[in-house]
């Protein structure tokens, strides 16, 4: 079956390798260029079709003319989307004999959108998912094809759950693909009056607002967390400390949201209920943990987080 495929991210990688291992016939690779100012903990992509002498574009036009076109001219029998970044226009997804479909990383149809291995973490939830749909216009709004759960452990943060959901993909992809092989699609209608959709997410975005509970700060520090930007607050100096690593507590003290509670073995950050403790923190491109941590904030006088 020619297939072309729009992907970027592990995820991406995920879809390909299932695709070359079902026997699809990938006769053209949409992806993007790296961005420099973006922490490249995943692989690429790229690499991987070059490596296999496939041909790879990376341009950001994809659906002007000239490109629609060149799609044409190849005459797929399926798209396949992955964690490509840009909306793809009605013109491709019209182009395929079978169909266009993407592999979103939510158990649709909650977190359609941007974002979703973050924003379920910050939300609280206790499962997602990923799914594949069929591409309409409107973003993760397609039939549902397949999907497959996956539970959120309350350790896990962006990365862990990410990685969980890439296993997730694989298995979901290999009892799909080959029934899509045959032509035995299933095709489930989304009810998005029962989902949700979120926006994608900029560093400054993991900001902390003290005033929130113990529960939500934990579950920001987490779904933000290395490789991602990471939460963040400042000093009463207005030095900006990232928050890494921490893990709630139960405070005793009546203090403010904010105030510094020290002891001789750890420092807590009240919230607007119970407290959060520091077990992994960064002040001007240092790294401090544990005794580290005791050490700064009792030497500097420190008394607040805002």
């Amino acid at each position: 079956m020619k297939t072309v495929v729009f992907a970027y991210h592990n995820m991406g990688l995920t879809a390909l390798e299932a695709l070359a291992r079902h026997g699809y016939d990938i006769a053209a690779v949409f992806t993007h260029e790296d961005d420099p100012g973006e922490n490249q903990w995943f692989g690429s992509v790229k690499n991987w079709a070059v490596q296999r002498n496939i041909p790879t574009h990376t341009t950001e036009e994809v659906n002007s003319p000239q490109w629609v076109a060149k799609i044409a001219a190849i005459n797929p029998d399926i798209i396949i989307s992955c964690y490509y970044r840009k909306m793809i226009s009605r013109q491709i997804l019209d182009l395929p004999r079978v169909g266009a479909f993407n592999l979103h990383g939510s158990f649709l149809p909650a977190y359609r959108g941007r974002c979703p291995v973050n924003w379920v973490i910050i939300k609280g939830e206790k499962k997602t998912g990923v799914t594949l749909h069929y591409m309409i216009e409107k973003p993760d709004a397609g039939d549902i094809v397949g999907q497959k759960a996956v539970e959120i452990d309350l350790t896990d943060t962006a990365k862990t759950l990410y990685d969980k959901l890439c296993i997730a993909a694989k298995e979901l992809l290999d009892e799909l693909l080959p029934l899509m092989k045959k032509g035995q699609i299933p095709r489930l209608k989304q009810d998005l009056s029962q989902g949700s959709y979120y926006g994608g997410r900029r560093p400054v975005d993991g900001r902390i607002d003290w005033q929130k509970s113990v529960d939500e700060i934990y579950n920001l520090i987490r779904a933000v967390t290395e490789p991602y930007p990471g939460a963040f607050a400042l000093l009463d100096n207005d030095e900006k400390i990232m928050i890494w690593r921490a893990e709630t507590a139960v405070s005793y003290e009546a203090s403010m949201p904010g105030e510094l509670i020290m002891t001789d073995k750890e420092i807590l950050v009240q919230t607007g209920k119970n407290a959060i403790k520091l077990l992994d923190v960064e002040i001007k491109g240092k790294r401090l943990k544990g005794e580290q941590i005791n050490n700064y904030f009792k030497n500097e006088k420190v008394k607040v987080l805002k």
